[in-house]
């Protein structure tokens, strides 16, 4: 989300071969094998499989935790049998004939030659074409009996097109392959079905696609949890997996809903301080974090670091004893904030070296504390040390742990009041992310921030620029109904009323208050700064019955929920009476000013 939040370059094809493997969906001993569709082995968890008859399959890309946003495109082959076909068949030409795609064993033949292309490592681009015109014989004389190998040829297809950085030629092929399941006619289209969405959102998640994302991976749960029951243990690793997409899209009441789920089924089916339950309760932690319920979040951490601490996993241990200082941290119990990350700190630096991003995450959590505590000089000091190992991380360091802590920095450089630091990091950390595929959200989160930077410093234009780029990410996404996206269209329109762009600010504003209203309701800070900005913006176009009739309803929220004295509440009052005065409006510079005051009472971040 998390960040939950894609890799940032295409991952190339890996082959594995397993011994065995587990069915996701198990045929039943009155079902009998078909003759031309043996049954295939299903991921473990979090790895989703595409259905493969002749014993083959394709695996989905893989999501980690939600703090990650990597993926992984691999091909994985159960056997030793058809690795031996392939590599006999390898170098047989590709038919180019149109008229013997209406051979009914051609299709067969092209898949086999497809996964030996595949095991030989020749490279994606015949492996492709074989599977392309496999698929394009089954469609026109495969029948019904084929519509699992027409499925099969389809992901094959897909997961190489995801691996070149082709999304789009992916999701179309996918799309195709899930239409040829039909879940009704047993297990064997039941796992293809499931596969084949959760493959299907796996892609949409990479190209940055979260709502369709989350609709495929739902479909997919309801797919597995009709053959399965809700109660299987692979339903809960499937509720963990769709959980972990709605934190990535900010939708914490149903991430929440789908977490508890996962909890009852883990209690039921696994030992007592399982790894699962575990994992459960870090992602349940980071949910409540989310949501501003602290006290929960440090119970589901305190529990979840027992679980590790008696499986004897002690470098998840000291990634939880993050998580709970930044809970200590945000209930304002500084010693005991301290206390957590120092041990962190410890394990990190014996078991990863001092200058690995891990050690540099710890510093910058202690800077954010001492800051909050008015220790600047250690602050800074704790600031300099991070910076120090970001800008030479150890080999493997990802880009995205390197953007992240660039980016806590720039906001404690923000907070000490110096902008042009900020500037400076946020811009680093943006070259490391924008060629990122699949993280449109975090480089949208960097692009805002530089906005407010840009705004701080007076620079009305790049200011506005930033918030476009990041507003134009962010609709491309599907995130356009988040409490974070309203109050980014608040800032645009902000940085409008400094260029006089008052029509586009007007428009901005509005699309603003719809989305908060939504998302915070009409009486949140947030919502009540946009219905203030959108009143003043349309005094200034002349509107002033509007502009009295938004003011009257902010004054009357704000002493329902402060009360008449609060100087919040004198402040409205002001306003309201000023638009009243229709007689004496003051010129537009004097309406911008009034504007001004929301601009420091509404946050971004």
């Amino acid at each position: 989300m998390p960040g939950l939040v894609a890799p940032p370059e295409a991952q190339p094809l890996r082959i594995d071969v397993p011994d065995d493997g587990a069915s996701q969906i198990r045929r039943t001993a009155d079902d009998p094998d078909p003759p031309r569709e043996p049954r295939v082995a299903s991921p473990g968890p979090k790895k989703t499989p595409s259905p493969t008859p002749g014993s083959s399959r394709v695996r989905s890309v893989e999501r980690g935790s939600s703090s990650a946003g990597k993926r992984r495109l691999s091909l994985e082959r159960p056997g030793s049998a058809a690795s031996a076909a392939g590599s006999a068949l390898r170098d047989l030409p590709v038919v180019m004939d149109e008229t013997a795609l209406d051979n009914p064993d051609l299709g067969p033949f092209l898949l086999k030659l497809a996964r030996g292309a595949i095991v030989s490592g020749e490279g994606p681009s015949k492996a492709l074409e074989y599977a392309i015109r496999a698929s394009q014989s089954l469609e026109r004389c495969g029948g019904e009996e084929r519509r699992l190998e027409l499925a099969m040829s389809l992901h094959v297809a897909a997961a190489i097109y995801s691996g070149l950085g082709r999304h789009e030629e992916a999701v179309a092929a996918l799309e195709r392959a899930v239409a040829a399941t039909d879940p009704a006619r047993g297990p064997d289209h039941a796992l293809a079905a499931f596969s084949g969405y959760m493959q299907l959102g796996d892609t949409h998640a990479v190209a940055g696609r979260m709502e369709q994302s989350i609709a495929c991976y739902t479909k997919g749960l309801e797919i597995q949890i009709e053959a399965l029951g809700d109660g299987d243990p692979r339903v809960a690793e499937t509720c963990r997996y769709l959980a972990e997409a709605h934190v990535q899209a900010m939708q914490f009441e149903e991430a929440e809903r789908l977490c508890r789920k996962t909890l009852e089924i883990h209690r039921e089916h696994s030992p007592p301080a399982s790894l699962e339950e575990a994992a459960d309760r870090r992602l349940m932690a980071l949910i409540c974090e989310a949501k501003g319920d602290h006290e929960s979040a440090l119970e589901h951490l305190v529990l979840a670091s027992m679980a590790l601490i008696a499986n004897g996993q002690d470098a998840d241990v000291a990634a939880v004893d993050i998580g709970i200082g930044d809970t200590y941290l945000a209930l304002v119990r500084f010693d005991e904030a301290v206390f957590s990350y120092q041990k962190a700190l410890t394990v990190f630096k014996s078991t990863k070296g001092d200058n690995h991003p891990s050690v540099a995450a710890v510093l910058v959590r202690l800077a954010d504390l001492y800051y909050k505590t008015g220790k600047l000089r250690e602050s800074k000091s704790y600031c300099e040390n991070a910076l120090r190992i970001y800008a030479k991380p150890v080999p493997g360091s990802s880009n995205e742990d390197v953007a992240g802590g660039m980016m806590e920095i720039a906001a404690i450089y923000e907070a000490m009041n110096e902008p042009e630091e900020a500037l400076k990091l946020l811009q680093k950390a943006l070259k490391l992310m924008e060629d990122s595929p699949g993280q449109w959200s975090t480089v949208a989160g960097i692009e805002a921030q530089m906005g407010v930077m840009y705004y701080m410093v007076g620079k009305y234009g790049e200011a506005r620029s930033s918030f476009e780029s990041a507003v134009a990410k962010l609709r491309a996404s599907g995130e356009r109904k988040s409490a974070f996206f309203g109050v980014l269209l608040n800032q645009m329109g902000l940085a409008c009323v400094q260029l006089f762009k008052i029509d586009e600010a007007a428009a901005l504003f509005e699309e603003a208050r719809a989305v908060l209203e939504q998302e915070c309701g009409t009486s949140h800070p947030d919502t009540l700064g946009v219905y203030s900005n959108l009143a003043a913006t349309y005094d200034a176009m002349g509107r002033v019955g509007e502009a009295i009739e938004i003011l009257e309803h902010v004054l009357k929220l704000r002493e329902e929920k402060l009360g008449t004295a609060n100087p919040d509440v004198d402040d409205e009052k002001k306003r309201l009476k000023a638009a009243s005065k229709t007689t004496k409006r003051k010129s537009w510079r004097g309406k911008y000013d009034n504007m001004f005051f929301f601009v420091l009472c509404l946050k971004l971040w």
